[in-house]
């Protein structure tokens, strides 16, 4: 077998392991033998294939790896799929790359996460950075109009998010009244304080409200990292997370400011996926580094590409600082949105098979949950109606836009040109 140059970082499975799993009709093939394990030019080369074709959001993003990796490639079965499915919900972060993350640390060790996440990331942060730099082209009636479009398109989409989030997280009254609670917290409490005091209240009041005994957890995970390593990676996590406030307050400068918001972003969302826009918001607009509508118009642009939402970073960064200094924040706020959420998912791997089984972990997890749909309820009604609603045919536009989402089913690509063309209508009205 094979060694892994990382064995200090991550072992793979003992070939003496427990495979006894056999096939049954419509159930998908174990994942291979250790012995077969990939190459992270294999994994780079699968994920660069969903990095250029997973249009459609976190959820959408699911879906394809599934179909691609456990039913086409078979690294994994549709049980661990599920189990690390679970894990990358319950962590703060992107939930679709903590997957996808998961999935190459599995198929071939550190370098294959990297690969992973590398690959499917970079074709539409490489969009986002170019749209960044090209957004002046947008000038005149024409480029006015594509961009008020953009906006519009953005509340049915966040209209979208909420309804289907609130739908899943939020079924009974309980939940839905956390929800409603944290919205209106968060209206009241603007910025950052706001958004975390929601989170944390939303998991007190599920651990107090929202406990339902009975439930059994699903199969074990083991992707070969040391509890030494997961300490050491939450305890990096952890100075990340106070240390960059404080080196931003006291060295100052653009490249350290922007590394400390875009990781407290990452390290503050739960859910994933359009969760991050308050968060952002809160940091780049109110911090006056890109206006509302640069904002929204650049959000619009993340729903019509491929790959992981949180792309909107490097666009952001990019605005952040002037001419070719932008690159550098662009893959400063890039790396810095991600890392969170991948320290945290290595840092919880070793422990969450004993966790996981402990009726308080799902209480905590469902309120914050139910806090997180009234987060985005807020962030919908602020900034993003209230900046790109100006009147009735701008709301008109945003009804049929989410019709189409919601009822029709159009591909979130789709809607984006739609809203864009009709946006230049608009404008010539």
């Amino acid at each position: 077998m094979r060694e892994c140059p990382f064995t200090c970082w991550y072992a793979p499975p003992s070939e003496n392991a427990d495979d006894s799993r056999t096939l049954r009709p419509g159930i998908v093939p174990p994942v291979t033998s250790p012995r077969r394990a990939g190459s992270p030019a294999e994994v780079f080369g699968a994920f660069l294939k969903l990095g250029l074709t997973s249009f459609g959001g976190p959820v959408a993003h699911l879906g394809y790896f599934r179909d691609e990796l456990v039913t086409r490639r078979r690294w994994i079965d549709d049980r661990g799929y599920g189990e690390l499915v679970a894990l990358s919900q319950f962590l703060p972060g992107p939930a679709s790359s903590q997957v996808g993350f998961g999935l190459g640390l599995l198929r071939a060790g550190p370098l294959g996460a990297l690969a992973a996440w590398l690959a499917f990331t970079l074709p539409s942060a490489i969009i986002m950075v170019a749209f960044a730099y090209g957004a002046d082209l947008f000038g005149g009636t024409i480029g006015s109009g594509i961009l008020d479009g953009l906006k519009i398109v953005a509340v049915a989409i966040v209209a979208q998010a909420v309804w289907g989030m609130a739908r899943s997280l939020t079924p009974d009254a309980r939940r839905a009244s956390i929800a409603v609670g944290a919205a209106v917290l968060v209206l009241v409490v603007a910025g950052t304080l706001g958004q975390v005091a929601a989170i944390v209240l939303g998991a007190l009041a599920g651990l107090l409200l929202c406990r339902m005994p009975g439930e059994t957890p699903g199969p074990d995970l083991d992707f070969g990292v040391s509890r030494r390593v997961g300490a050491t990676s939450l305890a990096v996590f952890a100075v990340l997370l106070v240390g960059l406030p404080i080196a931003a307050a006291t060295l100052g400068g653009t490249v350290v400011g922007v590394a400390d918001a875009f990781y407290r972003a990452g390290a503050l969302v739960f859910g994933g996926g359009h969760v991050v826009l308050p968060l952002l918001e809160a940091e780049v607009v109110t911090g006056g580094w890109v206006d509302a509508e640069q904002f929204l118009a650049g959000y619009g642009v993340a729903q019509a590409v491929p790959g992981p939402l949180f792309t909107f970073a490097a666009y952001l960064g990019a605005l952040a600082a002037p001419g070719a200094a932008g690159l550098a924040t662009a893959a400063i706020a890039l790396v810095a949105v991600f890392v969170p959420g991948f320290l945290l998912l290595v840092g919880v791997l070793p422990f969450w098979n004993a966790l996981r089984t402990r009726p308080a972990a799902q209480a905590l997890l469902r309120g914050a949950n139910a806090a997180v749909v009234g987060i985005l309820a807020a962030a919908l009604y602020d900034p993003v109606f209230v900046t790109a609603v100006t009147g009735p045919a701008s709301f008109a536009l945003a009804l049929v836009c989410f019709v189409l989402l919601i009822s029709w089913r159009v591909p979130p690509w789709v809607v984006v040109i739609v809203g864009a063309v009709c946006g230049v209508g608009l404008a010539f009205l």
